[in-house]
């Protein structure tokens, strides 16, 4: 398995439709950077945010998710409370071709400020908004800022193809769009 180059990645995104919309190059003018890098890509986060609260002492259970135990803010600065979690999407869409896995790091701006970014790998023929976790570690309040940088993913190429794919077994998250919440 080998990593894939900024070469690979904007030939993949302007022929194949990998990432939509694509950035280029890395932009970084007064903003968390976004844009392709080396070897990876910057995604950003959309102003759609999911912030948990606990408000009605809902429960947060994956098997049976409360939407009582969140609150939507469309916004281009997301507040996150003191030791807690938001749910966001990337603006880009993904295509992940056959022979590929997609792993995300978070970015060092938000690490450094104790915010975690999480995300599950992108399976091979997965497709959609990415859903994003941002949790604030910190006893402070925490800013994430829409349309700027969250997230580096990086494309691991496989030996050969996968004989299943996500879109295969037709996964639960195929081509979500918006900030998507557990599925069971």
């Amino acid at each position: 398995m080998s990593i894939l180059s900024d070469k690979w990645i904007r030939e993949q995104a302007t022929t194949a439709g990998m990432i939509e919309p694509f950035v280029e190059s890395q932009r970084r003018d007064g903003c968390i950077s976004y844009g392709l890098s080396s070897y990876g890509y910057d995604a950003r986060v959309a102003d759609e945010f999911k912030i948990f609260t606990n408000v009605d002492s809902a429960v947060v259970d994956p098997k049976d998710f409360a939407s009582n135990s969140f609150v939507d803010r469309k916004t281009d600065v997301c507040i996150i409370p003191p030791n807690s979690f938001a749910l966001a999407r990337t603006v880009e869409y993904f295509r992940v071709p056959r022979d590929v896995l997609v792993i995300c790091l978070g970015k060092s701006t938000y690490a450094r400020c104790g915010i975690i970014v999480n995300v599950t790998p992108l399976e091979p023929g997965w497709e959609g908004h990415v859903t994003l976790e941002f949790s604030n570690t910190t006893p402070l309040p925490a800013k994430i800022y829409a349309n700027e940088g969250a997230c580096q993913f990086l494309f691991l190429q496989g030996n050969e193809p996968c004989e299943t794919s996500y879109a295969d077994r037709a996964g639960k998250y195929m081509g979500q769009r918006g900030v998507t919440l557990p599925r069971l």
